[in-house]
């Protein structure tokens, strides 16, 4: 006959049916959702507000311009400062000084100085260049430097900086067991690039990159500064006409919150491709 039987422990982990209701989440919970509530319920009895007009500004010919012209502002200056990103994240580590140097001041420059200011430098770029050409043929800046351009290459330049700190950060994130192991086994620097670097800084790099493709798509809403006809603009230009501006600021707010809603479904389904199969990621220890 045993002298001693065992006792569960008093720190073993209860089963999930046995867990002690948490009171306090459930409280905390509460409080959020009747805040959140109470707000809305605020917002929503304003009699300043004509709420029945949000619905007919939703789809405007200029309201959907400007819809289209921000998603091309803003695919277009990602793209641009993806692979500029990338040109100047492969300086950045290089053996050459003037590269470095260049990448450097690079990144200290159109990373450091507000969005706003470089909108406005390029948009003025005239000041400085008044015109280009060779000989008798001649361009004026004001002709080609036009509010479009301006905003792409400020906000263009501008994320070349973000991305490249982002893919260096990525690249050098990778094991280094691994490069040794592949310059063991006779791999060129180009194949261990390709086949063991770039596949584990992909999944580094994809994630903070949707972050800025969202934020870019916000971002882009500061070249109204300079006039150009994006979707903040032409709901500005509509209610200088009604003066309806929280009703268009509404509109302008829903389009944005719908865009990065689908954008950030797309990242959520892209990130979840780049996990190999078979692995799940793993959960934090308590």
């Amino acid at each position: 006959m045993a002298l001693f039987t065992a006792q569960p422990s008093v720190f073993s982990h209860a089963p999930p049916s046995a867990r002690p209701i948490r009171w306090g989440q459930f409280a905390t919970g509460a409080i959020a959702l009747f805040a959140m509530a109470f707000f809305a319920l605020i917002v929503a009895q304003s009699h300043s507000i004509q709420w029945s007009e949000i619905p007919r500004y939703m789809v405007p010919p200029s309201i959907l311009s400007g819809v289209l012209l921000t998603l091309e502002l803003t695919a277009g200056a990602m793209v641009f400062g993806i692979v500029l990103g990338c040109v100047i994240a492969l300086m950045a580590p290089s053996q050459n000084l003037v590269l470095k140097a260049m990448a450097g001041g690079f990144v200290w420059w159109f990373r450091g100085v507000p969005l706003i200011v470089q909108i406005f430098f390029w948009f003025n770029i005239a000041l400085f260049i008044p015109q280009v050409g060779m000989g008798s043929f001649t361009i004026s800046i004001n002709d080609l430097v036009t509010p479009a351009l301006a905003g792409f290459l400020a906000l263009g330049l501008h994320e070349a900086a973000n991305m490249s700190e982002i893919i260096r950060g990525g690249l050098i994130a990778g094991d280094r067991g691994q490069r040794e192991a592949a310059t063991a086994l006779g791999l060129k620097k180009t194949q261990t690039f390709l086949t063991v670097i770039m596949p584990q800084a992909t999944r580094l790099i994809v994630p903070p990159t949707g972050n800025q493709a969202i934020g870019m798509l916000k971002a882009s809403a500061i070249v109204s500064v300079i006039g150009m006809q994006d979707l903040l603009t032409q709901a500005q230009a509509i209610y200088a006409r009604n003066f309806l501006v929280i009703e268009l600021l509404f509109v302008a707010s829903i389009w944005y919150l719908a865009i990065t809603t689908v954008a950030s479904i797309g990242q959520h389904y892209l990130e979840k491709s780049l996990v190999p199969k078979g692995r799940t990621p793993e959960k934090p220890r308590a």
